[in-house]
């Protein structure tokens, strides 16, 4: 009997912390009534409990991956793990809502730290048609994670009630955490230090990117908290910034925190706006839906949890799919997703309209299939067409170049789509929750624009590709 592939050991021991950072981006949404009553909450304390942590991850990502590639990815990783579930367990234990936010940031530094390490090893430990299955996996336990992580805080504050559970949407992350830690010590691969230098880390860079990409996003998550206009001279300031820190990287002589050259590969670049498009939906989905449910038609949190279950289980199983199809269809395959996407979120618009009050979980059901079942198609494939030009060595920061286009998107998603959810209440529930859809479409549309350009170019000028493929 052949020996287990310790590959594949190590891919699971990835795919749980994926999972566990994946899932608390979705996670809290259903507890932020509890959370609101329990720690006297305001609309933006609560944004913040949200967008925090979409911030700071997208902060760390860069940084994080190129450190694993120059240093080890398993120690990073390792790290991340610590301080992610001392966070979560601060997170369960706040008494104020400023511990709360504080500890939320934190935790998404933690997810900033581990994720590119993910990427970077299946870029490392898989070639060719293995590597796209790898990230069909991968794809599909960040669908699940995202689009049940509603179902189960909806569980978890139901078994320990309204007053409590939502510190267990947290404290859940404690035994999963100490789980990972021998575990990736014992099967996580070792790799060759290729970059001993100190100053590899470009400190500079680092720095501009960091203030680059906070002076983007606080404007949309304090946009209510800050008033007047003058906080949207940030957005401005901090293109600014960001371009200084091209600049700067594109002269910097030694380790530059990004290689520039990959945004010359159409299927980097075009995937990167892809992804971040695309996040600024998606995540605005369980924001705004769980919320709607549960305020709006007075839905317990493990309903409102159940109601969104539908998008997980087509997330799940079309991203399964959608690992062995990317070699085949490329970035066909991603845009046919996005189309179902916003044919399930039309739909379900519709039925809210069509079916209101405690029906609309049910009526919600089929259109959410549909725009999961999109989803799956979308986040794997596009995630292995955009590294598949990438070298393994530089598998980790380029990975957290497109994972920092996602939380940028989630992060600027959930801003927005929650901004017109709560700016339109005036106007009722069921109207309010539709508008905030329509920013969510918008993006999504967005998306599928920057695919059919990708489609449309290479229809004319074709290219070889990598992508990964049966052989």
């Amino acid at each position: 009997m052949a020996a287990p592939d310790p590959r594949r050991r190590a891919l699971a021991v990835c795919l749980v912390a994926a999972f566990m950072t994946g899932l608390d981006v979705s996670i809290v949404n259903v507890a932020l009534p509890s959370i609101r009553d329990g720690l006297h909450a305001s609309d933006d304390g609560l944004q913040w409990t949200v967008s925090g942590y979409a911030l700071t991850f997208g902060l760390l990502l860069v940084p994080a991956g190129r450190l694993g590639d120059a240093r080890s990815r398993r120690t990073i990783f390792m790290w991340g793990v610590v301080l992610f579930t001392l966070s979560s367990a601060a997170c369960g234990l706040a008494g104020s809502m400023n511990v709360l936010i504080v500890s939320r940031l934190i935790q998404g530094l933690a997810a900033g730290m581990m994720n590119p390490q993910v990427s970077g090893m299946i870029q490392q430990m898989f070639q060719g048609y293995e590597r796209g299955r790898a990230f069909g996996a991968l794809g599909a336990t960040i669908g699940v994670a995202t689009a049940a992580g509603p179902l189960i805080g909806g569980a978890l504050v139901t078994a320990f009630g309204a007053a409590h559970g939502w510190r267990w949407v947290f404290l859940v992350n404690l035994p999963i955490g100490l789980m990972l830690l021998p575990l990736a010590w014992k099967l996580l691969p070792r790799q060759r230090q290729v970059h001993r230098r100190p100053e590899s880390m470009d400190p500079v860079g680092v720095l501009l990117l960091g203030i680059g990409v906070a002076g983007l996003l606080l404007p949309f998550i304090q946009r209510h908290q800050w008033e007047g206009e003058a906080k949207w001279l940030l957005v401005p300031a901090a293109l600014v910034v960001l371009a200084g820190f091209v600049t700067w990287e594109r002269f910097y002589r030694r380790e530059p925190l990004i290689t520039l050259a990959l945004f010359r590969k159409r299927s980097y670049s075009l995937g990167s706006a892809i992804a971040l498009f695309y996040f600024a939906g998606f995540t605005g989905i369980f924001f705004i839906f769980t919320l709607y449910l549960q305020s709006g038609h007075g839905y317990s949190p493990l309903l409102a949890g159940l109601a969104i279950t539908p998008f997980a289980l087509g997330s799940a199983s079309a991203a399964v799919v959608g690992g062995h199809l990317v070699g085949r269809l490329g970035r066909r395959l991603v845009a046919i997703g996005l189309s179902m996407v916003i044919a399930g979120l039309l739909a379900t618009m519709a039925a809210t309209a069509l079916v209101p009050g405690q029906a609309t979980g049910l009526a919600t059901a089929l259109p959410l299939l549909l725009a999961g079942t999109g989803s799956g198609l979308v986040i794997s494939p596009n995630q292995a067409i955009t590294l598949s030009e990438v070298p393994p060595e530089g598998g980790g920061s380029a990975a957290g170049v497109l994972q920092t286009g996602q939380r940028l998107g989630s992060a600027i998603g959930i801003a927005a789509a929650g901004t017109t959810f709560f700016g339109s209440l005036g106007q009722g529930w069921a109207t309010a929750f539709r508008h905030g859809l329509l920013v969510v479409v918008l993006a999504v549309a967005i998306a599928l624009s920057a695919a059919l350009y990708d489609l449309l170019h290479t229809s004319r000028s074709p290219r070889k590709t990598t992508h990964p493929s049966p052989s």
